[in-house]
């Protein structure tokens, strides 16, 4: 049986949209995707502060699946305004992801599934020793 994780914060997501937070495949943990999105529906204007928000959501949630940042093995992250929002992004990024850095692609497209977020982080971990 896989074994799945989830902060406090997003069991709500969990409960209602039917999906894993973190879901456990033995030596990789695969993560859904996290936005800047509170408990409470709301997003912040200042782009930096809502994807610090984000990466303070993926960290709980990691926490909850007993990992951390440096566990993180590749990162794909989902922007809305890719180019105009970019370096608040890294700015944000490099204060929770340190060296040695994860795989990362980053792709603009048009809308995510909360209106007015700017971004989706979605990470995948290795367990440090294996399983």
């Amino acid at each position: 049986m896989r074994k799945t994780y989830s902060a406090p914060y997003f069991e709500h997501f969990r409960d209602e949209w039917h999906l894993s937070p973190a879901l456990d495949a033995g030596e990789f943990v695969f993560f859904s995707g996290i936005t800047g999105c509170r408990a409470d529906g709301s997003v912040a204007e200042n782009p930096e502060a809502q994807f610090r928000d984000a990466f303070r959501f993926l960290g709980e949630t990691l926490e909850a699946a007993k990992l951390g940042f440096e566990d993180v093995v590749e990162m794909t992250t989902y922007h809305v305004g890719l180019r105009q929002h970019l370096d608040a992004f890294v700015k944000v990024k490099d204060e929770f992801v340190k060296p040695p850095y994860p795989a990362w692609s980053a792709i603009g497209i048009t809308e995510l599934i909360t209106e007015g977020t700017l971004a989706e982080i979605r990470v995948i971990c290795r367990r440090r020793g294996g399983a």
